[in-house]
Parts: structure tokens; sequence; C-alpha cells
């Protein structure tokens, strides 16, 4: 796991690196949106993180800049804005569009330090999902274009008489492909396949 700092104050970032690393929290710090997005190629992509972000850091990219040019990467690793008294407002704002949280300046050690372990948690449920649907798709992948007919049908509620007659071919057909779809998507039946395909937008 890995917490990401971008905050234009030195004594900030060194203070608050410091306040994370003793309570065992990896930290990394950035001066600007711009250093952040300069080295995010080079980062860990499939670990749980977090984003710290001030809203305020002229004469750079604000906080709120970069958190509008980062949705995928916001997606996974949860922000949490540090504001000030007079960017409560563009705080909320970004609450409204996605963002974990903000901490209105000054706040306490515990405050943050509890907000950045949630933060975390969230990243690591999202990232497993993620994972999850990976695998999913990778099963969907390598079945026929049958298979997949008689995955919809079975979606659809219908039974093998009823997909044989939409799909125009016999009951035993239908039961073949049915038993090679759920053995390619590691299922026992119906109901687990169901289950399974809840998670994507099938």
């Amino acid at each position: 796991m890995h917490i990401y700092l971008i905050d234009g104050e030195q004594v900030l970032r060194d203070s608050l690196g410091w306040l994370l690393e003793s309570r065992d929290l990896p930290c990394r710090t950035f001066p600007s949106g711009e250093a952040f997005l300069e080295a995010y190629p080079s980062l860990p992509s499939n670990e749980p993180s977090c984003i710290i972000l001030d809203i305020r850091m002229e004469p750079h990219m604000s906080g709120i800049e970069l958190f509008n040019k980062i949705p995928d990467i916001r997606e996974n690793w949860p922000v949490i804005f540090l504001s000030g008294h007079g960017d409560i407002s563009l705080a909320v704002s970004a609450v409204k569009q996605g963002a974990f949280d903000f901490l209105e300046k000054p706040f306490a050690d515990n405050q943050l330090v509890d907000r950045v372990f949630e933060a975390l948690a969230q990243s690591k449920a999202r990232l497993n999902c993620k994972k999850q649907s990976d695998v999913i798709q990778e099963k969907i992948a390598l079945l026929s274009d049958r298979e997949i007919s008689v995955m919809e049908s079975i979606l659809n509620g219908l039974s093998n008489r009823e997909a044989s007659e939409k799909l125009e071919m016999s009951v035993r057909t239908v039961e073949v492909h049915r038993a090679s779809l759920f053995k390619k998507m590691e299922v026992k039946g119906a109901v687990e396949l169901i289950n399974l395909l809840q998670m994507l937008d099938v």
C-alpha cells in the first residue's frame, strides 16, 4: 500500500510524511500535481493506495484541476482533500464528484490517519473487485458465439425449450452448449452463473 501526498508546502509535506510513516503507512510526497502526473507511470497501479491532495497549490495546477485530470486513477485510489477555511465549498463539490473526503486545516493527526486507513480499505476492495471482473471477462472471451447466446437466454430466465425455440436449435444442442458454458465459467449452474455475472455490465 502507498500514500501519495501532493502539497505545495514543504513543511506540511515533511510533517505529514513523518506522521504517516510513523503509523507504518508508506508515503511518497510531491510538490505539485505536475510532479505527480510525471511520476505516475512508474507507480504500482495494482496496490491499494490513497491520494492526499491540497486544494490550492499556486502557482502550480490546483488540487481540483489535478482531481479532474485523473478520473481513472481516483477510481481505485481514493482522494482526500486538504482545504483551508475559504475552500470548503470547493472541497464539498469535489466530494460530490467522487472524492473520498476532505479535511479542513488545521486537523487532528488521528483524524487524518483514520481516514487514510478507511480510504486504503476502500482502495483494496475496489482493486479486488476489478481483479475479479478481469478474470470473469477472460472466461467470457473463451465462449463461442452460441455459448454466449445460451448464456443470454439463461440471464433472461428462459428454459432450455424456450431457448431452443428462440435460438432455432434443438433442446439437446442447447443442453450441450449450456454444459460447456458452465464448465468454461467454472460454475455449477444457472444461479451461480447469474451471481457471477452480476459483477459485470453483461
